[in-house]
């Protein structure tokens, strides 16, 4: 990693940091002249973003640079609160899916993350031992229902954790989630056919029982299932969470026509959240546009980063955002389904995704990327967007994450 000790600092966007002018500045770092995104607020305009003792301490459209202590010129960029990427798998080297947190999540814009289920019972201290505790991106979990986790399913084994459902647990899970309130977020389940057999139904009620138990969300994975999603949708309740939303194949949203199926639209009347997961096998463009002109978007976009996307098509979150962009959404809805909503479905704690003063100071920088770029889907068909986002520099805590693409700055 590069580090740096001269005045200025040109980025890949690029961008600069500057050295404040005050022999005791009142911010530590200044972001500067960014066009703000944050959804928390109502707020989408050219503004100043004020850092002290790592958290935001003041929005303004003009802060002085002359009371920070470093200044980082944002004009021209998209600032948004540090993004919340809700279905990732980074418990790398263990779980078969896991990628490095840091280069993937943090470097990319993303502070906080929720590693969807690669651990679980049995795996969870070694996610927190070596993954949690140690790496610089925040990281969240949802518990598997199954006490191995993840450990099962690849490339070279297509076969996942619940065959056997008496690594279904309830009662392991629930101590385990109680022994680690503070990281574990709610209970996930897997349901396609040969993760969880034809028995899927089964292993979910006693994921509905876990998380009944902890009072926390389910977040279940559909798509390729044995059971139809309306019986699936049966077991899910308000505040609940479907991934991988808008799936191409068997076991999906839309019946055979393209419709949304009614006991979806009903479900999400009464609380269920949508979640993208895009993931190698779970977004088709087709899908994403057919139900978007129903009406039905998601509550949460996500990238379900892993070993085998993290090249394509997934890229990161970023890219998935800008795909939602070309079906529609605006720049600020993008945001906020990966900032703002992500925080109210599950319960991180208060002060992420936002920049209101007082809020934890993890900003993201982006460039907003203007031509004709081909992005694919996870069934290899391709769109051709007009804007994409890319990101450009990462503060978590008022700090100034440092990569091999954005250097590390020391003044």
């Amino acid at each position: 990693m590069k580090r740096y000790s001269r005045r200025t600092v040109m980025f890949a966007a690029p961008l600069t940091i500057l050295r404040g002018q005050s022999a005791s500045p009142q911010y530590e770092l200044l972001i500067r002249g960014g066009h703000v995104v944050d959804p928390w607020q109502n707020l989408s305009a050219v503004r100043d973003v004020a850092i002290a003792q790592g958290k935001v301490a003041r929005i303004a459209k003009s802060i002085p640079e002359s009371e920070a202590a470093q200044v980082l010129e944002a004009k021209g960029m998209i600032v948004t609160p540090g993004l919340i990427d809700v279905h990732v798998h980074v418990y790398d080297g263990v779980a078969p899916l896991g990628i490095p947190a840091d280069p993937n999540c943090i470097a990319k814009g993303v502070t906080t993350v929720l590693d969807a289920g690669s651990a679980g019972a049995h795996t969870f201290p070694g996610l927190r031992k070596y993954v949690i505790n140690v790496v610089d991106t925040r990281v969240y979990a949802l518990l598997n229902i199954s006490v191995i986790g993840q450990s099962t399913l690849s490339p070279g084994n297509p076969w996942g954790e619940l065959l056997d459902i008496r690594y279904a647990n309830p009662k392991l899970t629930a101590k385990t989630i109680e022994q680690n309130r503070d990281r574990i977020l709610g209970v996930k389940i897997r349901l396609t056919e040969n993760i969880a057999g034809k028995h899927d139904l089964d292993a979910l009620k006693l994921a509905r029982e876990a998380a009944d138990a902890v009072q926390l969300p389910l977040m279940a994975h559909i798509g390729g299932t044995f059971s139809t999603l309306p019986k699936i949708l049966d077991l899910l309740r308000p505040g609940d969470v479907i991934t991988h939303t808008f799936r191409q194949e068997a076991g999906g949203i839309l019946d055979d026509r393209g419709r949304v199926l009614p006991e979806v639209k009903r479900a999400v009347a009464n609380g269920l959240r949508l979640d993208v997961g895009h993931g190698a096998g779970s977004f088709g463009w087709a899908v994403a546009e057919s139900a978007m002109k129903q009406d039905v978007v998601p509550a949460t976009i996500s990238s379900d980063v892993h070993q085998y996307n993290v090249h394509g098509p997934v890229l990161d979150l970023a890219t998935t955002l800008s795909k939602f962009m070309h079906l529609g959404m605006t720049l600020e809805q993008v945001i906020e389904r990966a900032t703002k909503n992500p925080a109210q479905t599950f319960g991180f704690p208060q002060g992420l995704g936002t920049l209101k003063p007082g809020s934890e100071g993890d900003v993201a920088v982006f460039k907003l990327d203007q031509g004709d770029f081909m992005l694919f889907d996870s069934v290899k068909q391709s769109r051709i967007v007009h804007r994409r986002l890319l990101p450009v520099a990462t503060v978590k805590s008022g700090r100034i994450y440092g990569s091999a693409s954005i250097p590390v700055v020391t003044l």
